[in-house]
């Protein structure tokens, strides 16, 4: 296994995962892996520009280059918009790297990948194949030189680790560790935060993968006085969250928050519990004492499986009971 570039020079390598929340997040072992093998290597991130906040948690990420697809798409007649992305290619292409990972395998990443240049010999990495249920598409395999095989039930952490390990010829046998900067002991606290408090992550695009009202209702009387904090992103999530704090005395409807103070809601919590959703993966990142409920998602997918301080319950199509969630949010309480 080389541990430099040709010439001596670190290794210059760059990383296309670029949305949604959950796949960023699950993407960002793979930087700890690397600075692990290769503590020189100056490693790059494209990621949607909503995300970039969280991908700048990670201090060992050199440069960040912000893609905005999701904006430049309601726009794309305007010449300020044209001009934005061609910005994006010129930063883009500004430096050689000698290894470009896609580990999202989509047509648009595998473009990004595509663009990318590479040093004389450069690999350009992607996957073979897809996982079960994921939005895999096989023409990104085009833009790849190297396409590493995974087996379809490969976790969400794991896919993107063993990729790399392939590719730059290193084991993938320790826990996945996020390599997230520690909060300072300074931080101050947004004026909706208290000093105590559990944040249920209630919501979630898809209906199915929701827990029901009633229990949410029940778990948080059974968890008072604790504060309860509801979180929302959506007018839908908004009008779920003030149904639940109107039978809850001790739950607070918060104010919509940024990306940004939602993660620092994450990473400060005393007891998570949500549902499989990004915002309840980044507290299982930080190693929060976290219970995550799955009820119609494939668990083996993304339970958070490197800390004892995170608790998986449910399953597709069987979520759990609210004695479950009790019992598992009381184990985490008991051990902290």
């Amino acid at each position: 296994m080389a541990t430099q570039a040709r010439g001596g020079k670190p290794l210059n390598i760059l990383l296309v995962r670029v949305s949604s929340l959950g796949d960023v997040l699950h993407n960002l072992p793979m930087v700890a892996d690397i600075a692990r093998h290769f503590p020189d290597a100056n490693i790059d991130w494209v990621v949607e520009e909503g995300f970039v906040s969280l991908v700048r948690l990670n201090p060992r990420v050199r440069t960040i280059i912000p893609f905005a697809l999701r904006r430049w798409r309601k726009s794309l007649g305007k010449p300020e918009t044209r001009a934005e992305i061609k910005a994006f290619f010129r930063t883009l292409r500004a430096q050689e790297y000698d290894y470009v990972f896609d580990t999202q395998g989509l047509l648009k990443t595998g473009v990004i990948m595509g663009a990318a240049r590479v040093v004389k010999g450069g690999r350009k990495v992607g996957m073979a194949n897809g996982s079960e249920g994921s939005g895999y598409e096989g023409i990104s395999r085009i833009f790849h030189n190297l396409s590493v095989p995974t087996d379809p039930r490969t976790h969400a952490v794991a896919r993107g680790r063993i990729v790399a390990g392939a590719a730059l010829g290193y084991p993938v046998d320790t826990p996945a560790d996020f390599g997230l900067a520690p909060l300072a002991d300074d931080t101050p606290r947004p004026d909706w935060m208290p000093s105590a408090y559990t944040v249920f992550f209630h919501g979630t695009a898809r209906d199915a993968k929701k827990w029901a009202p009633e229990h949410w209702i029940a778990l948080g009387r059974a968890l008072a006085p604790m504060t309860i904090l509801l979180p929302w992103g959506s007018p839908k999530e908004k009008a779920e969250a003030e149904h639940l704090a109107a039978s809850l005395p001790n739950a607070r409807l918060l104010p919509k928050l940024s990306m940004a103070d939602a993660v620092l809601l994450a990473r400060r919590a005393d007891l998570v519990i949500g549902v499989d959703t990004g915002l309840t993966h980044i507290a299982a990142a930080f190693v929060r004492p976290t219970v995550e409920i799955y009820a119609d998602s494939p668990r083996w997918k993304t339970e958070g499986n490197w800390s004892q301080r995170i608790i998986n319950l449910g399953d597709t199509g069987t979520p759990p009971t609210v004695e479950q969630v009790l019992d598992a949010a009381r184990t985490l309480l008991a051990g902290t």
